[in-house]
């Protein structure tokens, strides 16, 4: 079997939704990733045998499969085959886990795995007939046993329920996750791994007309550049998150609200995944392998708790216990997903999404699981650890985990 490695890995910053990407088509916010990619390690385009994206509402300006579309895009020609797919939330880190499956299995030598979430411009659920709990999204013939089918905030709070987590102890860990993203951004923990992206962006600006009659204004763009997250709050404290109104459940039934569960956000992630001969061949120097990967299914009703199997499980292939990965990234969904997962697993907290996580920079569906993968390969090589694991919650039940060690 061959081994699957990883070359390089980028990802644009986050726009906070109706923020400095809001002008931005996807398509075009897809193709960022990719230009940096070929730019930092000089491939020609027809040396990628495949783009694999995941993408979680690929309709509308998602649609058409942007993984073929973003390859265009960045200039690539007609040459570069590229596929769309949603794995929900973990789509992005599925995308990946495909990609080195193939390099494992001999069928391809150099990849691109990532994806993209314009969620300002197509927002979660719009590919459901009646959004995701109508009538017309999902049938009645699995969910007839339960009271209703639920959406992920309710999961959340099942979970928290369940092990009785208190709103401080999850406003707590969403305090932890802003401040370590601004001391890592402060410290320049992301500057090798976010790509600053070009837009335009839409406004009104008084013409020189306007200005001496006074009469209107008139459309203008502006062209910006974005370099850093836009969600992230580093100053957010308990006070402040004890004062924001709960989001899924009525006030004292429950114990999440926007500080504490994952940013909505704009962005696109990808990575460089080849055969270690290839990456010899072409002379690029691997940051790390992907040793082993693992997806579950679970129940469909709280449906967060994936992570936890998932890591059980891909640690079992490994032959591995918690005790032997140096790192973490665990998506922060919800701060409940990450309690439980912690509780559950027995891994330090000291080690679990180190740089901050998704309640600070935000979690654009498609392409999260790849910036995670991408986090983790860059704090390897930054640390001089030698093994990390991602792993991250799904709709509607399931979970996925990746292991990846430091070359």
């Amino acid at each position: 079997m061959n081994t699957a490695v990883i070359v390089d890995a980028v990802r644009t910053p986050f726009g906070k939704r109706g923020g400095s990407f809001r002008d931005m088509h996807p398509q075009d916010l897809a193709a960022k990733p990719l230009e940096a990619l070929a730019e930092r390690n000089g491939f020609e385009p027809d040396t990628i045998e495949d783009v694999i994206y995941g993408c979680v509402t690929p309709v509308d300006e998602q649609g058409l499969n942007i993984g073929r579309l973003a390859p265009m895009i960045a200039g690539w020609g007609d040459v570069v085959p590229g596929v769309q797919l949603n794995r929900m939330c973990g789509s992005g880190q599925q995308a990946v886990n495909f990609a080195a499956a193939n390099v494992m299995a001999g069928q391809h030598d150099v990849l691109i795995a990532g994806g993209v979430e314009h969620m300002t411009r197509v927002p979660l659920g719009s590919d459901g007939a009646d959004g995701v709990s109508g009538g017309g999204a999902v049938t009645d013939t699995y969910f007839e046993h339960f009271d209703e089918l639920t959406h992920q905030g309710e999961g959340a709070e099942r979970i928290a329920e369940e092990y009785g987590f208190t709103r401080e102890e999850l406003d707590e860990l969403a305090v932890d996750s802003q401040r370590r993203w601004g001391e890592a951004w402060e410290a320049g923990r992301y500057d090798d791994q976010v790509v600053p992206v070009e837009t335009e962006l839409e406004g009104e600006s008084e013409s020189k007309r306007d200005a001496e009659n006074r009469t209107g204004n008139e459309a203008v763009r502006e062209t910006v550049t974005v370099e850093q997250d836009e969600h992230p709050r580093p100053e957010t404290d308990l006070e402040t998150l004890s004062k924001l109104p709960l989001s899924f459940r009525e006030e004292g039934d429950g114990v999440h609200h926007p500080g504490n569960s994952s940013g909505i956000v704009d962005g696109a992630s990808a990575l460089l995944v080849t055969s270690e001969d290839a990456a010899k061949a072409h002379g690029w120097e691997p940051m790390a392998r992907i040793t082993q990967t693992e997806v579950v299914g679970v129940d469909p009703v709280t449906m967060l708790t994936g992570p936890i199997p998932a890591t059980e499980g891909v640690l079992e292939k490994a032959g591995m216990t918690i005790g032997d990965i140096d790192c973490f990234e665990v998506n922060e969904a919800f701060a409940s997903v990450v309690a439980a997962w912690l509780e559950e697993t027995g891994a330090s907290w000291d080690d679990v999404n180190v740089n901050g996580g998704a309640i600070a920079h935000g979690h654009p569906l498609g392409a999260t699981g790849a910036a995670l993968l991408t986090k983790l390969v860059h704090e390897l090589e930054r640390t001089g650890q030698d093994t990390a694991l991602s792993t991250m919650c799904i709709g509607f039940g399931q979970g996925i985990a990746t292991i990846i060690e430091r070359v």
